[in-house]
């Protein structure tokens, strides 16, 4: 795919729509986009970086939260009905709803800035039951930070941008690992516990939707 092509021939339209599509799951460009729009906007001032920076929060905001929305209505049911095929049984599901009850604000707006997550935090939220009004906040704000970020840095900074979005994704890369992966890891030799804990915060049989 040529993101400069498609920046070059749609604009904003194209910012817009790459960004949404990667926060819905498609393996799309959306932060490749954004930068290179920062980039054009900044040598050439024929794009408005305004503009490039609210389209693209708002085209991130709006993937997650139908993201979000589509979790929250299919993904359960999916994930309780096959979810014995990938070895993920009633205890893990269980665990995962903990985990985001526990984490799940640092998960969504963290996850913002990790490609990975970016992608699928949204999802996994409304999946695992994650309440719309404790995701908004944080998931509004993640995407208000991220397309700050991504569209003016490379706009000011020019030729440098590369290797300085670069050095922002791994610090917040970094900020992800301490808050999400380290307690992961750390509950990691206390499984027992943590199921343990899960039971008791959804006793009983999980239910179907």
């Amino acid at each position: 795919m040529n993101v400069n092509h498609l920046l070059l021939t749609y604009g904003d339209g194209a910012v817009f729509l790459l960004v949404l599509a990667e926060c819905l799951g498609v393996p799309l460009p959306g932060e490749t986009i954004l930068i290179a729009a920062g980039i054009y906007a900044g040598a050439t001032h024929k794009m408005s970086i305004l503009g490039i920076f609210a389209v693209a929060a708002v085209a991130a905001i709006l993937g997650d939260n139908i993201g979000f929305w589509i979790g929250n209505k299919g993904g359960y049911r999916l994930l309780r009905r096959y979810g014995s095929r990938l070895r993920i049984d009633p205890a893990k599901i269980k665990v995962g709803r903990l985990v985001f009850d526990r984490y799940g604000p640092k998960v969504v707006f963290f996850g913002r800035f990790v490609s990975i997550l970016r992608t699928y935090a949204a999802f996994l939220a409304g999946t695992l039951k994650m309440t719309w009004r404790k995701f908004l906040p944080f998931n509004a704000a993640g995407g208000i930070v991220w397309a700050a970020l991504y569209s003016f840095a490379p706009y000011s900074l020019g030729s440098t941008v590369n290797k300085l979005s670069t050095d922002a994704s791994i610090a917040f890369g970094v900020a992800a690992v301490a808050a999400l992966v380290g307690g992961f890891l750390a509950l990691r030799h206390k499984t027992a516990q943590l199921v343990d804990a899960a039971e008791v915060a959804y006793p009983g049989p999980l239910p179907e939707r």
